[in-house]
């Protein structure tokens, strides 16, 4: 997706200016980029930690786009575009059902209290012979997980199967 399409899906604000360039990785850990050129970093920000904290650590190993939703020193990432909107976790979640929108193939959605993970796997055992299967990798089941599992939909796929938590009420809308 380039960054155009992601600007006009999320009404996000491009700070300094925009290069146009196309973003094939969404990063939420600094800890696992491994494409720098091609990733955008996404600043989460979570009940225990928030991702503006590990921007520079991503600038750093070489991302040069960013999602993010607080105010931080523009001069002090230069060759960096800045993406700016209120909710970072929504303007993901905007993004990949954009993604998702591109795609017509059928998707199997599992979710419950317990042994999501184990029907995706049993599932996927059993029809990896007549699709091409894109699946949630390990147990990426929540508002963050389900986003980026649904990101790694590619036009070669014939069958996603997506696991899904839920942990708050309205959560699964």
């Amino acid at each position: 997706m380039n960054l155009t399409e992601i600007i006009k899906i999320t009404k996000a604000t491009v700070i300094p200016g925009i290069s146009e360039k196309e973003v094939l990785e969404l990063i939420t850990d600094s800890r696992k980029i491994v494409h720098p050129s091609r990733a955008m970093f996404i600043a989460l920000k979570g009940a225990h930690r928030n991702g503006h904290l590990f921007i520079h650590e991503a600038y750093r190993q070489g991302i040069r786009t960013f999602l993010i939703s607080e105010t931080i020193s523009f001069s002090d990432y230069p060759g960096a575009v800045f993406l700016q909107v209120n909710d970072t976790l929504q303007a993901l979640q905007q993004i990949a059902i954009a993604h998702r929108n591109n795609f017509h193939l059928p998707v199997i959605g599992i979710t419950g209290s317990n042994g999501k993970t184990i029907i995706k796997e049993w599932l996927f055992q059993l029809l990896c012979d007549h699709y091409k299967i894109v699946r949630s990798p390990k147990s990426y089941n929540s508002q963050i997980g389900v986003p980026l599992s649904v990101w790694q939909i590619q036009p070669q796929h014939t069958l996603g199967i997506f696991e899904a938590g839920i942990s708050q009420p309205g959560e699964m809308n």
